[in-house]
C-alpha cells in the first residue's frame, strides 16, 4: 500500500512518485527470477540513472539532483520496498561517490564527477578485508609510494557491486597505524586489478558480492582523494550516510513485509472469519505497524539532522540500529503470518526475511552501532 509521506516541496512527492512507478515496473517484475538464478539486472542501473535516481543528494553542478537527504532516503525506501539487492546497490553508489565530492580536488570532482553522478558509471565502496571489518584500522592492503604515485597490493572483500561497477572508492595502507590509510578511487579494469568469485550469499543475489585482489596494481598520484593519512575520516565521515540508506532500504524491505502479511491476512480465513480479525494476529500486525513507523522516523530524524548542518553520527548509528532490528523483526513475523506458505518461496515473505538479515551487518553491524551510541553518551 502507498505510504502516507511528509514530504517537504511538491517536486519532492513528484520524484517519490517516479521511483515507484519505475520500481514498479522495471524492478518489481523482475526481481525474483534474478534473485533465484543469481543474475546481474544488465541494463537496470541505466535507467535509473537516466532517471536521476543515482546521484539524488549531491550538488546539481557535477549532475547531482541536489535533493536533501531525507527525500532521497525516501526513495532509497520505496527502491528497497521492491528489491532490496537493487537498493543497496544505489545506496553504495552514492556512498562511494561521497569522498570524492566531499574532498576531492576540483581538478578531480571536473574530471570524474559528472560520469559517476550522471548514472553513466556505477561505483563501489572498497573498505573491508578479510581480516578487517568492523576493524576499519586493522587494513593491510597497501599502497607503497612510487615516483610517479602508488603501487597496490593486497586483497580487499566484500565489496558490492565487486567485479561490475566502473570504479571502486578504496582505502589502502600508506603507513603505519590509524593514521595511515590513505582513499584512492581505482577505475575498473587497472591493470593488476581482478576479481574473485562472486560470493554465496543468503540473499541480495542480484547484484554480486566479490573480493578484489591488487598485484602491484600501479596508480597515479592524482587517483589519491584527499591527504594521505586523511583515508579513515573520510571513511568514517561518509559511513554516516551510508548508515542512513541501509536504514532506508531495511524500511523498505519491512514495509513491504508488512504490506504483504496485511493482504494476506485480509484474504486468508479460519474459524469463520479473516485472520486479520483475529486479536492475537490483529495485535501482531499492529506491532509491526508500529515497528515500521518508528524506524522510518529514526532515520527522518538523522537526515533532517544531516541536511540543517547539524551533528548526526549518533543519530544515524541509532536509525541504523532500530530501523535494521526491526526490519529482521517484522519479516519475520510476516512469515509467521503467512504460516506454512510463508516458508516457501512461493511468496515473496520468505525472500524478505533472508534481505533483512544483511542490513544487520553491513555498514556497521548492530554492535558496532550500540558501541558508537555508547561512546556519545559517554562523552556528553
Amino acid at each position: 500500500m502507498p505510504v502516507d509521506r511528509l514530504l517537504p516541496t511538491e517536486e519532492a512527492r513528484a520524484l517519490i512518485e517516479l521511483t515507484a512507478d519505475i520500481a514498479d515496473k522495471a524492478m518489481a517484475p523482475i526481481a525474483d527470477q534474478h534473485e533465484r538464478d543469481h543474475t546481474y539486472p544488465e541494463g537496470l542501473f541505466a535507467t535509473l540513472g537516466e532517471a536521476g535516481l543515482l546521484s539524488l543528494p549531491y550538488p546539481e553542478q557535477w549532475g547531482g539532483g541536489d535533493q536533501p537527504y531525507e527525500v532521497y532516503l525516501q526513495v532509497l525506501e520505496e527502491l528497497g520496498a521492491r528489491w532490496a539487492a537493487v537498493a543497496v546497490a544505489v545506496s553504495v553508489h552514492s556512498l562511494s561517490c561521497y569522498p570524492l565530492s566531499a574532498f576531492g580536488t576540483p581538478e578531480q570532482q571536473e574530471r570524474w564527477l559528472p560520469d559517476m553522478l550522471g548514472g553513466s558509471t556505477i561505483g563501489a565502496y572498497s573498505l573491508s578485508e578479510p581480516q578487517a571489518g568492523s576493524d576499519a584500522a586493522a587494513l593491510v592492503c597497501k599502497a607503497e609510494p612510487t615516483a610517479a604515485g602508488y603501487r597496490v597490493t593486497g586483497t580487499k572483500a566484500w565489496i558490492t557491486h565487486g567485479g561490475v561497477a566502473d570504479f571502486y572508492t578504496t582505502f589502502l595502507r600508506t603507513g603505519e597505524g590509524s593514521g595511515g590509510v590513505s582513499c584512492f578511487h581505482i577505475p575498473a579494469g587497472t591493470p593488476g586489478q581482478s576479481f574473485g568469485k562472486p560470493e554465496d550469499k543468503m540473499g541480495l543475489n542480484g547484484v554480486p558480492t566479490a573480493s578484489a585482489y591488487y598485484d602491484g596494481t600501479v596508480l597515479d598520484a592524482e587517483h589519491r582523494i584527499g591527504a594521505e593519512g586523511q583515508g579513515l575520516q573520510i571513511a568514517f565521515s561518509a559511513l554516516d550516510s551510508g548508515r542512513l540508506g541501509i536504514a532506508a532500504v531495511a524500511v523498505g524491505i519491512a514495509q513491504a513485509a508488512l504490506d504483504e502479511a496485511v493482504a494476506y491476512a485480509k484474504e486468508r480465513a479460519a474459524f469463520g472469519k479473516r485472520i486479520i480479525d483475529h486479536q492475537g494476529l490483529g495485535f501482531l500486525l499492529a506491532d509491526m505497524a508500529a515497528a515500521v513507523d518508528a524506524a522510518r522516523a529514526s532515520y527522518l530524524d538523522a537526515a533532517r539532522r544531516r541536511d540543517a548542518g547539524l551533528p548526526y553520527s549518533r543519530n544515524a548509528s541509532v536509525a541504523k540500529l532500530v530501523a535494521t532490528d526491526a526490519a529482521m523483526k517484522v519479516t519475520t513475523d510476516a512469515v509467521q503470518v503467512f504460516g506454512g506458505y510463508g516458508y516457501t518461496r512461493e511468496f515473496r515473505v520468505e525472500r524478505l526475511m533472508r534481505e533483512a538479515k544483511i542490513t544487520q551487518i553491513f555498514e556497521g553491524t548492530n554492535q558496532i552501532q550500540r558501541l558508537v551510541i555508547a561512546r556519545s553518551l559517554a562523552a556528553s
